[in-house]
């Protein structure tokens, strides 16, 4: 694994591992550039789950070698997650924030914690600690006990489909494996002109910048953000890079301006940023001002935001109020539903009672 990870530079030797172990999914970038390195075709590296010829116990046994799991460590682990839902869904007051504010607990060890991602006790001492004081547990056996009889009386009969539910992860898997197919077997689009050539064109300056991607599915909204001046612009650039087989860098308009409460004003700008390459076409920049989501995302960050776009969890988005623009991150609640939340102010919401045409994706963040 250590040579393959050395002809592998833009994949980090942890990520490798986990694509390895099918703890991660990886992207058709990845595959092909693991193909290339192996000397095998992409698709050659895809696992057919329905081939009745394929044997999962097989297929893992080189991976988990002497590194099993006790089966009673697997439904501790599970049992734990559904209480910790369960908890969770008695208390209102017990969000996201809250856990990692008062218990140390952040959003993604939490989101580990409640899918049963690993043994209750290869968790470090600090999550083992936390997770005993938000149960008012003395030490791990009576937390153990506190998992168990919540289980007896049936308290968490409600949960446990959502925590240990095989169907839902072969589908997953099933999907993203005909995604990947589609995306490995497409013609690969040329590389993008440089973004200096581009926006010299423009008149514009073109900072240094890194950008990281975030994702996911479209689905029709109304529009989210931009004025009229500025959006018809940013339409007719994403009409003429659409009528066109040739690559190009298209430029859209950045807003913003903080408004008490974390919130931001659709204020214009004179600035431009570079959308992503199949960026909806009311694409535009929103300048954030402040670290809402943490020092992650600093405040002079601008988030590449599309309205045609329904955000998915794992990513960002941005919700319009009443009184301005919020930028959320995206996750999952203890019952499946899709929540949004920010860190400063301590704000969360449930997305599923906000109205579609409020919501837009955020694809990318460029870091000045």
């Amino acid at each position: 694994m250590l040579e393959l990870a050395e002809q592998l530079p833009d994949i980090t030797y942890i990520r490798l591992s986990k694509i390895e172990r099918g703890e991660v999914f990886a992207r058709a970038a990845e595959m092909r550039a693991i193909a290339a390195a192996l000397h095998v075709d992409p698709l050659d590296l895809l696992v057919d789950i329905d081939d009745p010829a394929f044997d999962i116990e097989a297929w893992a046994e080189p991976i988990l070698g002497n590194d099993r799991t006790d089966p009673e460590a697997d439904r501790l682990a599970v049992l734990i997650a559904a209480a910790l839902r369960a908890r969770r869904a008695a208390d209102d007051t017990l969000t996201i924030a809250r856990l990692e504010d008062e218990f140390g607990i952040a959003p993604v060890i939490l989101s580990r914690i409640e899918n049963a991602h690993k043994p209750y006790e290869r968790w470090n001492d600090e999550v083992r600690a936390a997770l005993r004081r938000l149960f008012a547990a003395a030490d791990d056996a009576a937390l153990a006990a506190i998992a168990a009889a919540a289980h007896a009386r049936g308290e968490l009969a409600p949960f446990l489909s959502l925590v240990a539910n095989p169907q839902l992860r072969i589908a997953k898997t099933r999907a993203r494996t005909a995604s990947l197919r589609s995306e490995l077997t497409a013609p690969i689009q040329p590389a993008a002109p440089s973004r200096v050539v581009a926006a010299r064109a423009r008149g514009t300056s073109a900072r240094p910048s890194l950008e990281t991607s975030v994702l996911e599915r479209p689905v029709p909204v109304l529009d989210a953000a931009a004025p009229r001046a500025f959006q018809a612009e940013a339409e007719a650039i994403a009409a003429s890079a659409c009528a066109t087989d040739s690559a190009v860098v298209r430029l859209v308009p950045v807003f913003g301006s903080p408004l008490p409460d974390g919130l931001l004003a659709q204020t214009p700008t004179d600035a431009f940023v570079e959308a992503p390459r199949g960026a909806g076409p009311r694409t535009y920049g929103l300048r954030i001002g402040r670290s809402t989501l943490g020092a992650g995302l600093p405040g002079r960050a601008v988030l590449v935001v599309d309205p045609d776009r329904f955000p998915s969890a794992g990513g960002l988005a941005v919700i319009e109020q009443d009184q301005g623009l919020r930028v959320i991150a995206i996750t999952f609640d203890r019952q499946g539903h899709t929540l949004g939340f920010s860190l400063n102010p301590d704000y969360e919401v449930a997305l599923d009672a906000i109205d579609p045409a409020c919501i837009a994706t955020v694809l990318s963040a460029i870091f000045e």
